[in-house]
């Protein structure tokens, strides 16, 4: 059975944080609100974990999993380097709706998917989402909907499509509008956008030093 928190109310967020934190490290997978839609995630690190949240979205490793951090610092151990374009990116918006794919530190033992050696990764602007974060450290955490159904922008609608797959939901309100984050491929010379969404190619462009056109 799943339990579902109301974190608008201090003692309930409170006990909701705590009871995802220990799902999370117990391999069990949470709903989390974040600033673009509704995640579900697990402990990045465990590889089961990752493999129950794709079945749960009824989807394979092609699709990996993107990976939530609690603070910019979390960024220089999981991946290789992190060159100038982003950590100038990371700086203009992060918390925010960007992710960023980066070459993946080698040493690290997870399974996202089939990632060809790269991780995706963002810092949510949302004051549930980092607490946890910061409890539990990164997530793997992907947009809490059934795959081909519309992405979730509340609690409801997360559990609607996910039912007692997730052991733990974190209520946050509603998301707003649903749009995705931004998704921004630093693994080439050249950066590029993989998918359009939360933050504008001018604003990117802007930050880069780039024409918007470039990024497409």
């Amino acid at each position: 059975m799943s339990t579902v928190y109301d974190c608008s109310r201090p003692d309930s967020r409170e006990s909701g944080l705590a009871a995802a934190a220990n799902a999370v490290r117990a391999g069990g997978l949470v709903v989390l609100p974040t600033d673009t839609v509704y995640g579900i995630g697990a402990d990045a690190f465990d590889s089961n974990a990752v493999a129950s949240l794709l079945a749960a979205k009824g989807r394979g490793p092609d699709m990996p999993v993107p990976v939530l951090v609690g603070s910019w610092s979390t960024v220089d151990g999981l991946v290789m380097s992190v060159p100038q374009q982003a950590r100038a990116l990371i700086e203009a918006f992060w918390p925010g709706g960007l992710s960023i794919v980066l070459p993946q530190a080698p040493s690290l033992s997870w399974d996202l998917g089939n990632t060809r050696g790269t991780v995706n990764l963002r810092m949510p602007l949302h004051p549930v989402a980092l607490d946890l974060l910061r409890e539990v450290g990164p997530m793997a955490v992907s947009s809490a909907n059934r795959t081909g159904h519309p992405p979730a922008s509340t609690a409801t609608e997360a559990r609607e499509q996910l039912g007692d797959s997730v052991s733990v939901y974190l209520d946050g309100g509603p998301s707003g509008e649903p749009v995705a984050s931004t998704i921004v491929d630093l693994t080439q010379a050249q950066p590029r956008v993989l998918r359009e969404g939360a933050v504008g190619l001018d604003d990117l462009a802007d930050v880069l030093g780039v024409d918007a056109e470039s990024l497409r």
